[in-house]
Order: C-alpha cells, then structure tokens, then sequence
C-alpha cells in the first residue's frame, strides 16, 4: 500500500489523487486536487510527506511480503512451502529464514517512490484537463473524479512496472537474485529491456480497478457521513470515507493482483508460452485449477494496507494542505 499515495502516501502503490472535498470548519477547506492554485505549495513536492511516509512504510512492508508468498503459492505447495493464511506465513518466514526476510527487497519500491509521484501527479493534472474539457465541465464530479483517477492509475504504471517485477523476484522464496540489481541483470539478459516491463498489463488492471473503486466510494460515503463542524470530525469523517474506499479498490482488484504476481514471477523460456501471461485469462485459470477463492489469496495483507491507509491517506493529504495553506495565506498577508 504504502508504496498503491498523495503519491501512493507511503505507497498505496495503487492510488492516484483525483478531487477530494473536505467540508468541515473553516479549518478544513474545500481541496480540488486539480485546482492549479495548489500547484506551487509545497505539500506538491516530493519531499514534503516523507517523514511521514517512510516510517508507515517499514511498518507496512512485511505485510507485502507475505502477501506476495500467499499469492505465489499454488496447489503443489506442500510442508513448510505451504502458508494457510497470513499468520502461518509470517510464523514460516520468521522461522525457516529469519525476520530479515520480511524486508527483502524493500529496496525496489523505496527507489520507485519519488518517480511514481512526479508521474502521478502530473497524469491526474493532464487527465483531469483533458475529461473537463472533454464532457465540458468547470468542476470536477463523481464519475470525472473515479474516470481520471482509473486513468492516472493506468500512466503511473508504466514507471511501476519494472520496480514492481523486481520486488516479485525478490520476495519470492524461491528466488536466487542477490539483490535489485541482480533481478536486472537476469532479467535483461534472457528477455532484454522489454522483459523489465513484465506484467504491465496486469499491473494496469489493479491499478485502474483500485483507483476507480476508491474515489468512487469515497465520493459517496463522505456524502453519507454526518457534516462536521470540527476539524477532529472531519479527520474522522476522512479516516472513515476513506477506509472504507481504500477496502473496496482492494475488494475489486485483488483478483487482478493475485495473477500480477504470478506473472512477474514467470521466468521466460524461449518457444514455450508461460502459464500466466495475461490478466484474463490467467483469472480464468486460476480460478478452474484453485478454485474462486484461489483469487483473492494475500487479500488479509492486502487490506490491512490499504483498507486503513485509505483512511490515512485522505487525512494526511488534507492537513498537509491545510498546514501548507495557511503558510501561504500568511506570507501573502
């Protein structure tokens, strides 16, 4: 997660940053993210949330992991390669290979961070350009906000997708890369540079379905919540629109996520199709070979990531603003 937000705050590494509204006290203003009179705050740069980024980020982490080794295992894993559930896997892994583990190949996503979030806000300022224009309109709106958010979503993978097919390698039991650069090295040598953009497409879906499921939820439920008249209710109110829309993208997209994975870590022989090679079909696959339930492996994990960080990533991004705003307010009076 921390990896799909205000640019992937921390890396909910599947979330871009279409319209949010905070209406509330005088305290809370109402924030379009595409309202350009924001662009020259700082909270804008890719520096600005790092100390709060980076901590959730270590925290968050080994959640990836064992997500990623759930997703990975199929019905040929036996004994102690064989995780049931998320507690038996992160037990396995702090037993059999030490609780570094849970950090390998951490590095990846550490060095996708600040690229992703140049790419992502600047897709979902064009993005949104482009749909106003297009359906003629001023001001951003539900279906804008979820279409230029899915769409942002979809850019920003084409700088994930390398990272990402490193942090796969990496967190895979099996692996014998020595590090990112190892995974690099392997990769390019057997397939060429095309073979680091692996998985693109799916990468594409879970993005898009995340995104869309989350800013179309959260426009919803913030409709629904009480107003508050406090800026402590209207963080409430944030942490909760947002916990439930960051629940629901991973609802609609684990599927998605769960063949990604499965992708990526295909190593590619010659003359011979892999197993996994594109979204829907590998949905369909899994789900004859495994079983329905078979597509929403990792997804305990998973949503502890990014069913809260929704929540957290709508609050951070406010009062980040808010702090931001009054700085520039002040230094204009």
């Amino acid at each position: 997660m921390w990896t799909n937000t205000v640019g992937a705050i921390a890396g909910i590494s599947e979330v871009s940053n279409p319209t949010h509204s905070c209406r509330g006290s005088d305290q809370h203003a109402n924030i379009d993210f595409f309202d350009t009179s924001y662009r020259s705050l700082p909270c804008n740069s890719l520096l600005a949330i790092e100390p709060i980024v980076l901590p959730l980020f270590f925290l968050e982490y080994p959640l990836d992991v064992v997500k990623t080794r759930v997703q990975l295992q199929d019905n040929t894993a036996k004994g102690a390669d064989r995780y049931n559930g998320m507690v038996d896997c992160f037990r396995k892994i702090i037993k059999n290979e030490g609780f570094s583990r849970l950090y390998r190949g951490i590095a990846a996503p550490i060095l996708m961070e600040a690229p992703k979030r140049a790419t992502k806000f600047a897709a979902n300022d064009e993005w949104g350009k482009i749909y106003r224009k297009m359906f003629g309109v001023s001001e951003m709106n539900q279906s804008i906000s979820v279409l230029t958010g899915a769409s942002a979503g979809a850019t920003e993978s084409f700088v994930v997708v390398p990272f990402e097919l490193v942090k796969i390698r990496l967190q895979d039991k099996k692996s014998s890369c020595n590090g990112p650069i190892d995974v690099v090295k392997k990769v390019v040598a057997l397939d060429g540079l095309l073979g680091l953009y692996t998985g693109l497409e799916s990468t594409m879906w879970r993005h898009v379905l995340w995104n869309a499921g989350y800013f179309g939820v959260i426009f919803q439920a913030k409709k629904l919540l009480p107003k508050s008249e406090t800026k402590q209710g209207q963080m409430t109110n944030d942490l909760v629109a947002g916990s439930i829309g960051g629940t629901f993208g991973t609802i609609l997209n684990t599927p998605a996520d769960v063949v990604k994975s499965r992708i990526q870590n295909t190593v590619r022989v010659k003359g011979i199709v892999p197993k996994y090679n594109w979204t829907l079909p590998s949905i369909a696959l899994v789900a004859k070979e495994e079983g329905l339930a078979a597509l929403y492996k990792g997804f305990v994990p998973k949503v502890l990531r990014l069913g809260p960080g929704g929540g957290i990533l709508l609050v951070v991004f406010t009062s980040v603003i808010d702090f931001y705003k009054k700085l520039k307010v002040s230094g204009e009076a």
